[in-house]
């Protein structure tokens, strides 16, 4: 479920095609055809409302999440968003808007702590110092 749970929050913040969400939930009802929530999810029209599910349902508490591998995704996919992002500032102001809408329970562990802040150094125009925190961001499961 953390794949889906990375694709319905870069899909509310505009980095993923509604196509990608529905194939990624489709891979996932195939290979666990019981599991209600799919079920559900497949059945529901309104992308907005089964995004709000995917979010609202999704706990970190249950001990069958894994964080790590929710991070390690998230990060795999932030990484093409940064390589393919012209502009340092339109990028940060997007993680800043990312981090946000992360599970609070998550939000201020690293690697995703650094969505909050790594903007902090543009505003007195050292981008060198975003740029590095944004990519030791993106190693983190790497390194």
């Amino acid at each position: 479920m953390e794949e889906l749970l990375v694709c319905a929050i870069l899909l509310s913040e505009g980095f993923v095609a509604e196509d990608e969400y529905h194939k990624r939930l489709d891979e996932l009802f195939l290979r666990i055809p019981e599991n209600d929530d799919l079920l559900y999810l497949e059945w529901e029209t309104d992308i907005d409302k089964a995004v709000i599910y995917v979010r609202t349902h999704f706990d970190y508490t249950d001990s069958g999440s894994d964080p790590e591998r929710f991070g390690r995704i998230l990060m795999d996919r932030l990484k093409e968003v940064y390589e393919n992002s012209p502009d340092i500032q339109y990028f940060a102001v997007r993680m800043y808007s990312l981090w946000q809408s992360l599970p609070g329970n998550i939000r201020n562990m690293e690697p995703f702590l650094t969505l909050c802040h790594a903007d902090d150094p543009l505003s007195w125009g050292d981008e060198e110092q975003s740029r590095n925190m944004y990519e030791r961001m993106l190693n983190y499961y790497h390194a």
